[in-house]
């Protein structure tokens, strides 16, 4: 008898357990769901406590908010992206960024001891999590202060998606937005060649050379060629030597010089990076089940 592959997948959520011994446990129960989580449990198949500890929150937005010389940017991770769009979870989002640029605090760990709505905020977000019903989570969070001399310039991409803040020498706050705008399509990962390590250097340079020697290439050729790539690489990974997003002509340092401005830092979040997600693909998990 075939099994109803709703029942499947309800029957998986609820307990952790594979495909195939959700299947065997609605066969040997009449598809009954509550029968078969319990015969998941007496076969010491179902993982849901260890599911529930072990919940991942890969999803959320981003947000970056300016007050004067302050400024902060960071992420608010949720387990889905439908709950990303719920309103309490933007209302919280918001409620963060006020708190927090409106302090002294400086660092994620002050953060939270932080007061929002007569609690502190690491309470309120646990709070937020039990109304919402998904782990919520801050994960990351820079607060920048900048000189009366210099400028924010602030962009948020996808409703949130990714958030970038560049600090400029300078008064031009468009052109600080602009390049910030800049920062959250390329995702440059140094300002200049300064901040680059000679670790980062040699790593590449060994990788090229590699590369070059598998490519065929002579050996006394090799050496010129690896360093011609090598060079090209550093400044493509450098904002300053990127071509700027709205006009490739020109590079984003040549941008900002006509601008009247020089970059002195950015920050770029984009939401889930470095979290390993978990894999929700049922179908495809389906489909490789009937290949077997």
């Amino acid at each position: 008898m075939a099994v109803n592959a709703k029942l499947v997948k309800e029957l998986r959520d609820k307990t952790g357990a594979g495909i195939l011994d959700c299947k065997k446990a609605l066969s040997e129960t009449g598809e009954d769901l509550d029968k078969a989580a319990d015969y998941l449990r007496e076969k010491g198949i179902s993982k849901a406590e260890k599911k529930a500890s072990s919940r991942i929150a890969a999803e959320g937005l981003c947000n970056v908010k300016v007050s004067g010389n302050r400024a902060v940017i960071f992420e608010l991770n949720a387990e889905t992206d439908f709950v990303a769009k719920n309103d309490t979870f933007k209302a919280l989002l918001q409620d963060i960024a006020t708190v927090v640029v409106e302090s002294e605090a400086t660092n994620l760990d002050e953060v939270n001891e932080l007061e929002l709505n007569g609690m502190l905020l690491d309470k309120a977000i646990k709070d937020a999590s039990a109304t919402i019903g998904e782990k919520l989570s801050l994960r990351r969070l820079t607060v920048i202060a900048k000189e009366d001399s210099q400028t924010f310039g602030a962009y948020v991409h996808m409703g949130g998606k990714i958030a970038s803040l560049v600090t400029v020498e300078g008064t031009n706050e468009q052109a600080a937005r602009d390049i910030a705008m800049h920062v959250a399509a390329i995702s440059p990962r140094y300002l200049n060649q300064d901040e680059i390590s000679e670790e980062v250097i040699d790593h590449e340079r060994s990788v090229l050379r590699k590369e070059a020697l598998n490519e065929g290439k002579p050996e006394h050729i090799v050496d010129k060629m690896v360093e011609g790539r090598l060079n090209k690489f550093l400044k493509e990974i450098c904002l300053v030597n990127q071509p700027f997003v709205k006009n490739p002509d020109q590079t984003v340092e040549d941008f900002a010089k006509e601008q009247g401005v020089s970059i002195v830092r950015f920050d770029r979040l984009e939401v889930g990076e470095g979290i390993e997600k978990r894999s929700d693909d049922f179908a495809g998990e389906v489909k490789a089940q009937m290949k077997g």
